[in-house]
């Protein structure tokens, strides 16, 4: 579908596309998990699968399910925690259990449901919980004169 998708359309129309099938993807995926007995005791799975998802999405640049090291790179930035590549390959590793170099959906998820206290996770619930405590300002800066300036 995928060939046939890009021969029809181009820009805007083919990426909604391709988003929109990818979270149909995502969606089945966290189907899975919420038929899964595994996480039956989990408390609010919905609500952490749906934030799981936005946030994978968010972060999938290429929308193909995965997140590679320059995908990883760009989270770090933007989550104020750059890392070096040794480090993002050892996170990947870490997530993927070594056997891959891009962390998928499923590994994602298993990682944030998972005891297991994985850096990237620990980045990505520091990075929530910030979120929440500091209202950013709105509105211009207030007006200060030069005596109050360091």
């Amino acid at each position: 579908m995928s060939v046939a998708l890009s021969n029809r359309f181009q820009g805007g129309k083919a990426f909604g596309m391709l988003k929109a099938r990818q979270e149909r993807r995502l969606a089945e995926i966290n189907r899975e998990f919420l038929c899964d007995q595994k996480y039956s005791d989990e408390e609010n799975l919905p609500e952490k699968l749906a934030a799981f998802k936005e946030k994978y999405m968010e972060f999938d640049l290429n929308n193909e399910g995965e997140i590679d090291l320059m995908s990883l790179k760009r989270m770090m930035e933007k989550l104020g925690v750059p890392k070096t590549h040794l480090e993002m390959k050892k996170m990947i590793s870490e997530v993927t259990g070594g056997v891959s170099d891009t962390i998928s959906y499923r590994d994602f998820v298993n990682m944030m449901l998972g005891k297991r206290s994985a850096v990237l996770k620990l980045v990505m619930m520091f990075e929530g919980k910030a979120n929440e405590s500091s209202p950013k300002p709105v509105g211009p800066p207030p007006e200060r004169d030069i005596a109050s300036l360091p």
